[in-house]
């Protein structure tokens, strides 16, 4: 049976990294908004990297290794291994306080470049309101306070679907023909560390917008213009990654140019999920923006 750390030398061989594979962990925090799940790479973690909505720490896999650097990468709350919130409350300003006692817990408090990805970058600009001590950069991939719900029609209609499968093949065809990804082993990859088989055969999502409770939308926020202060004031540097064919429009875009004049805007020839589909010039952007 495969165990989580069992692909990793794929994901290796896919981004051609050639040296010794890092120390790889999972760890567990007690917050006051339930248990959290993380990957530790190294020690002294750096670079703390929150994944979009539907997503799981996995997803930055291919990310991290070519970056070098210690890190963690967090399974946000109702995500990968972490607990469901009872309240199926995962805005990201809900979930910041989570997010800031894992850092705290196992980066010791020291503070981190904070490389967020779609709901993870709203959920890092939730942190640097909260706990501005914690935070030392922001990189967002492909996300702004001003993206609107029909921005990323895409995902929302993919979450909305079906809910149980029969296979996690599947799984990917559904994916592929959202756009979300491309075929190939990553996308397998991804498939198999954001599901579980369940005892009947059938395949269900991990995260909780796979299970919504009943009366429940089944759908992330659609409005996160309250975060436009914390970017407006942040002291700290700012770099957006935008993916060209991800879901921030031009005028969108425009807006956090003006509002956030001083930080950096970078294209790049992605989809939305830039950290699969581009990691390792993701990971170069990373590795450029943060100071050692």
């Amino acid at each position: 049976m495969v165990d989580e750390f069992g692909l990793l030398a794929e994901t290796a061989r896919d981004v051609c990294f050639t040296g010794l594979l890092p120390r790889l962990r999972r760890a567990e925090v007690a917050t006051p908004d339930g248990r959290v799940s993380a990957l530790v790479w190294g020690e002294a973690p750096e670079v703390t990297f929150l994944h979009g909505a539907a997503l799981n720490a996995h997803t930055w896999d291919a990310t991290v290794l070519p970056l070098q650097r210690p890190a963690l990468a967090l399974d946000l709350p109702g995500h990968g291994d972490s607990a469901w919130r009872d309240d199926f409350d995962y805005a990201p300003r809900t979930i910041a306080a989570a997010v800031a006692a894992v850092i705290d817990a196992l980066a010791a408090g020291r503070p981190q470049v904070l490389v967020g990805q779609s709901l993870g970058g709203l959920t890092a600009l939730a942190v640097a309101g909260q706990r501005p001590d914690l935070v030392r950069g922001l990189v967002l991939v492909d996300v702004s306070p001003g993206i609107r719900a029909q921005d990323a029609q895409q995902v929302r209609s993919f979450l909305a679907g079906e809910l149980v499968f029969e296979s996690r093949a599947q799984i990917a065809e559904l994916a592929i023909a959202a756009g979300i990804a491309g075929p190939g082993p990553s996308l397998d990859r991804g498939v198999f560390h954001n599901t579980r088989v369940r005892e009947d055969g059938s395949v269900v999502f991990k995260h909780h917008f796979g299970s919504p409770p009943p009366g429940a939308a089944g759908q992330v926020p659609a409005d996160y213009t309250d975060l436009w202060p914390v970017l407006e004031t942040a002291e700290v540097p700012v770099l957006l990654v935008r993916a060209a064919s991800g879901y921030l429009p031009a005028d969108v875009v425009a807006e956090f140019a003006a509002r956030a004049p001083r930080a950096r805007i970078v294209d790049i020839d992605s989809r939305h999920n830039v950290q699969e589909h581009r990691p390792a010039e993701l990971a170069a952007l990373i590795g450029q923006f943060t100071p050692r």
